[in-house]
């Protein structure tokens, strides 16, 4: 069995099984946070990096993206309760989640933490983590997307997230648009 059908299935199975498995998809992402923020910061130690815009511009700079990411995820997380579900993908919402900040993005929630992160790189002035671990973290992510979240949502929503995926850009809308204009 795949990890895609892995997910299905606990996505698909009983209420209690989902509801134990959630703070395991939790302590799986809070970990991956983490290990994102010590090695950056290690890297910059190790490798004697310099610290990224230090002073108040990077602080500035910091604050702004950290709490933009922060609102974001909590609107996202927000968007799922309301839809009975979780970010977990071992407990989603049943239903296709099109609304707020998901007019826009296929993954706001993601979106969100990796702005972030790049907030709280920018806080520690952490070249390590600005340029390196989160960049990372981020090619992580949209190979994981690209290999397990999309094919599942797909078997779990058929056409109608086909559709969506087609009409909505999985990050930044900003650069969708003009991605699709230059191909048009």
């Amino acid at each position: 069995m795949g990890l895609v059908d892995l997910i299905y299935r606990v996505a698909m199975g009983s209420r209690r099984r989902r509801a134990l498995l959630t703070p395991l998809g939790l302590v799986v992402f809070g970990t991956s946070l983490l290990i994102v923020v010590g090695a950056g910061l290690l890297m910059d130690g190790v490798l004697q990096m310099a610290p990224l815009l230090p002073g108040v511009v990077g602080t500035a700079l910091g604050v702004i993206l950290f709490f933009v990411g922060a609102t974001l995820c909590g609107w996202c997380v927000l968007r799922f309760r309301m839809a009975a579900g979780t970010p977990v993908p071992f407990n989603p919402p049943h239903e296709l989640v099109v609304e707020g900040p998901y007019r826009w993005s296929r993954n706001p929630m993601l979106t969100g933490v990796f702005t972030g992160l790049f907030g709280l790189g920018f806080l520690l002035h952490s070249t390590g983590m600005v340029l390196m671990t989160v960049p990372a973290y981020i090619l992580l992510h949209v190979i994981e997307l690209k290999w397990v979240e999309e094919p599942e949502l797909e078997r779990r929503f058929g056409a109608s997230y086909v559709e969506y995926k087609r009409q909505v850009p999985m990050f930044w809308p900003w650069f969708w648009r003009r991605m699709k204009r230059r191909a048009g």
